[in-house]
């Protein structure tokens, strides 16, 4: 069995990337973080790191030993908690959902760990695939994601309709509708959720030059994956996106941007999803029910 201690350095190190800030994180010498590497190398008979000068790289047998020791960790973090007393207002909760509704929902939790000090959830932004990856892994404890899954190991219900707006630069002033040539002289700012809304948002258009328009149509202009930030070029005049509506609430700049109406409105359902287990945690319901207060209000 390999030692807990020097797992405990192993992930720090690659985490900080820097053996002195690991060895200030865990009140350990420097000598002392290369001993730990040292004998964990030893113990598992591959080079874990390729030390260049003051700096390193992951190895791939490191790569594969630090997934490891991860998911042991999140799983003695859930065997923990699990031996707790059941609590609707006590204990740690991961959420995984889209950047946009980390932004909607992240001060709602923050007001309801106010609340209830001992109630801490954790929020991060992440794409579908990881989020329904992160579930099945005990990396996250709920997730919020547009599409449902058939995944018996996952538990699924639906929260609400979320609108998906395409957003232009204000000071472009169009007569009627967009057209495919008004898109493709904008350019797309990219960010890592475009393409799937764009798919959506273009199939269920109801403007007949955005049925057949794909992706690779589309000049990509810039690309940016801090939500905070898409709709900034897109402010400039450097170019259109899509986002959910939500996304505008939280950005400065909103007479700055313009917003394409279609006739029908365009949607994506959201869905929570958690992993299937006989009785959801008390404080899982707590959160769930503050989700479902944020998307109504907003």
């Amino acid at each position: 069995m390999l030692n807990p201690l020097w797992l405990k350095t192993f992930i720090t190190l690659i985490e900080t990337g820097h053996f002195t800030r690991t060895a200030e994180r865990l009140f350990m010498t420097q000598p002392g973080v290369s001993q730990h590497i040292k004998k964990l190398e030893q113990a598992c008979g591959h080079p874990l790191i390729e030390r260049n000068n003051k700096s390193f790289e992951i190895t791939q047998q490191g790569k594969m030993l630090f997934d490891y020791a991860k998911e042991s960790q999140n799983r003695e973090t859930q065997l923990l908690a699990s031996l707790e007393p059941d609590s609707a207002y006590h204990g740690n909760t991961k959420l995984a959902c889209s950047g946009s509704l980390a932004l909607l929902l992240y001060p709602r939790l923050l007001d309801l760990q106010c609340k209830c000090p001992k109630l801490i959830t954790h929020v991060e932004a992440a794409p579908n695939r990881k989020i329904k990856a992160d579930i099945l892994s005990g990396m996250a404890d709920l997730g919020i994601v547009t599409s449902q899954t058939n995944d018996k190991r996952i538990f699924s219900q639906t929260l609400s309709e979320e609108p998906l707006c395409l957003m232009y630069p204000a000071q472009h002033s169009y007569q009627g509708d967009l057209t495919k040539s008004d898109l493709q002289q904008l350019g797309l700012i990219n960010h890592p959720d475009a393409e799937h809304y764009l798919a959506r948002f273009f199939a269920h258009s109801d403007g007949p030059d955005f049925v057949d328009l794909r992706f690779d149509q589309i000049p990509i202009t810039g690309y940016v994956n801090q939500l905070s930030q898409i709709l900034l070029p897109v402010a400039k005049g450097l170019g259109f996106t899509i986002l959910p509506l939500s996304a505008l609430d939280n950005f400065a700049l909103k007479e700055q941007i313009a917003i394409y109406q279609p006739k029908q409105p365009i949607t994506e359902t959201l869905y929570l999803i958690a992993k299937q287990r006989p009785h959801m945690p008390k404080r899982f319901v707590t959160v769930i029910d503050e989700i479902e207060q944020a998307l109504k209000r907003s």
